[in-house]
């Protein structure tokens, strides 16, 4: 579990755009898997929840599940999809009926159908409520214990230093921090979680001096 911090306009979104071959780099390379973002996501081993993506009118959860599976090579189970994703209750609701949690919960399973090695995550828990949030990070952490790798992007920094293994810490498009939640912590001089804005602070300014 990797979480790409950083506040608005650091540079995330771009990030993520680079590793899925949606923009190409001004300089330098991006490789995946030892070969092209293009390469790795032609060969099913990319999965990406993106912050924006209209659904097909009228189509059903279930229909977006089966659309998704159709694109990889050895996709998951529909139910399971739909289980995992939260969903199994909503499979014949309309994506246009939905509210923005379940939507999110929608993108997801988008994202999951595939069963793909490197899950993509860009903001995926915005407009979840308490309940839905840990749910979805219960079931994001379960998809990464099964050897997958799973990248998200956030600005919350509790949701960093609780679900993340390893925070990459990205300020004007740099990045000025890559370590455990700890060894954040420490690189900014914070003890505990209850200091994180301190320390997010910190990282993100200190580029300047």
């Amino acid at each position: 579990m990797v979480a790409l911090l950083g506040p608005n306009g650091a540079g995330k979104t771009t990030a993520i755009s680079l590793m899925l071959g949606l923009a190409p780099p001004d300089t330098g390379t991006v490789t995946l898997f030892g070969g092209t973002p293009d390469d790795a996501v032609r060969a099913g081993r990319v999965g990406a929840m993106l912050q924006e993506g209209a659904f097909v009118p009228g189509a059903t959860v279930r229909d977006l599940v089966e659309l998704a599976r159709a694109l990889y090579p050895h996709p998951l189970d529909t139910d399971r999809v739909l289980t995992v994703a939260g969903l199994a209750g909503l499979a014949g609701r309309r994506l246009d009926r939905l509210s923005g949690g379940e939507a999110q919960r929608a993108r997801f399973a988008f994202a999951l159908a595939g069963d793909p090695d490197l899950l993509v995550l860009d903001e995926p828990a915005a407009a979840m409520d308490v309940a839905a949030r840990r749910s979805f990070w219960t079931a994001v952490r379960e998809y990464a214990a099964g050897g997958r790798t799973v990248l998200f992007s956030t600005h919350q920094l509790h949701e960093a230093d609780e679900y993340a293994d390893r925070i990459v810490v990205l300020a004007a498009g740099r990045v000025v921090a890559d370590g455990t939640p700890a060894q954040i912590r420490a690189q900014a001089g914070v003890r505990d979680a209850s200091s994180l804005d301190q320390a997010f602070l910190t990282l993100t300014t200190e580029k300047d001096h």
